[in-house]
């Protein structure tokens, strides 16, 4: 799949993933951010963003001197991206020895900083193009309800159980996830433990789940896609969250544990993996 190259689609598809989040109830308020990372210039990019000033990155990022960086503000609601990306998105241009950048703003702009996430992103995109050669990079952070809320459950945050618990559900979910989701234990949001390691999570997978927060996903196509992968395994979480309602519910009106769903066995899964040629290895 082609990757977006101008201004107007990287911001178009941008607004369409923060709507697809909202409606997911994944972005409450001013949660959620979206950046994306292109090596070139996109050549309408002062058509949108036309103002200039410079300043200092987060992190040091010496592998990424001369991309282009659209990111959403700070406070800014992914929903309203799309209605009014000059408002909600601003551009970040890497200068020389990889610590400040043009910052490139719209009169528009409504925040004042960008991303307070901004260094997690940075981190993402630098490990893809020094380490994968990566050309374009969309990297979304968001809070998918039922994701999350099964992250609280001590007895499957692990890789293996909660894998298996969201994926049992729909034969499509290996298919379109086949490294499955990396699960970080909770570690406080922003900080350089989680930055780490969902820098090194990343390198592997699509998707990383921090614990009791909220999720982090990469695209090399855009963000929209980048949401189509948060799309299966948030729809797995569904059912699963909706299996333990069920099975409280039988319990307590006294039905047999047999009136609860049971999901895809262990078998049943290898032989999509099998039938579909799936290399993965959340069933070996």
């Amino acid at each position: 799949m082609q990757h977006p190259t101008t201004a107007a689609d990287i911001l178009d598809s941008m607004g369409r993933a923060g709507e697809r989040l909202d409606h997911m109830g994944a972005c409450e308020a001013g949660a959620g951010n979206i950046s994306v990372s292109i090596r070139q210039t996109p050549p309408d990019l002062e058509d949108f963003f036309p103002e200039t000033s410079e300043i200092d990155l987060p992190v040091s990022v010496p592998g990424l001197v001369g991309w282009t960086f659209f990111v959403t503000g700070s406070g800014s609601r992914l929903r309203e991206v799309r209605e009014d990306p000059r408002a909600n998105v601003s551009v970040i241009q890497v200068k020389e020895g990889g610590t400040r950048a043009v910052w490139r703003t719209s009169p528009d702009k409504q925040f004042a900083r960008p991303t307070s996430e901004f260094n997690s992103h940075l981190g993402v995109h630098e490990d893809q193009a020094v380490n994968s050669g990566k050309d374009f990079q969309a990297v979304i952070h968001a809070q998918p309800p039922y994701l999350v809320s099964l992250s609280h459950i001590p007895a499957i945050r692990n890789q293996v159980d909660f894998n298996r618990a969201i994926f049992r559900w729909e034969p499509e979910t290996i298919v379109q996830v086949p490294d499955g989701v990396k699960v970080l234990d909770f570690m406080i949001p922003g900080g350089e433990e989680l930055g780490n390691a969902n820098v090194e999570g990343l390198r592997d997978h699509v998707i990383v789940l921090w614990s009791k927060h909220g999720i982090m996903v990469r695209s090399d196509a855009s963000p929209l896609a980048a949401v189509d992968k948060v799309e299966y395994v948030e729809t797995g979480g569904m059912y699963e969250f909706r299996n333990r309602l069920l099975i409280g519910a039988t319990s307590a009106a006294g039905l047999p544990a047999d009136q609860a769903g049971e999901g895809l066995h262990l078998s049943e899964s290898q032989r999509v993996v099998d039938a579909f040629g799936v290399d993965t290895e959340l069933y070996s």
